[in-house]
């Protein structure tokens, strides 16, 4: 229990610092799920197993979620870019955050 507890602070410090919305969200959506997981896979004595699959899964919907978050848009066009774009190509209008 110990282990998991230092495993979900690293990746914890790791979510907040230096990563794209995209690794943010899978990050977490890993170790909630993992954490979920264990909670059902313990219920049938089989944590270890509960724990990869949650995971996993979490950390598919965290990743899709993030990326989905970091998308910026053109207010003159309407286009969607990736976050890293700054001004739209097709028209030259600096890009504004989703809400």
């Amino acid at each position: 229990m110990r282990k998991f507890i230092i495993l979900a602070l690293l990746v914890g410090l790791v979510a907040l610092y230096g990563c794209t919305t995209t690794q943010k969200g899978a990050g977490i959506g890993t170790v909630t799920g993992a954490g979920l997981g264990a909670i059902i896979g313990h219920q049938s004595g089989k944590t270890t197993e509960g724990a990869l699959i949650g995971g996993a899964v979490g950390g598919l919907g965290g990743a899709l979620i993030g990326e989905q978050v970091a998308q910026k848009f053109c207010p003159t066009c309407g286009a969607t870019y990736p976050s890293d774009v700054q001004y739209c190509p097709k028209c030259g209008t600096e890009l504004q955050w989703k809400k």
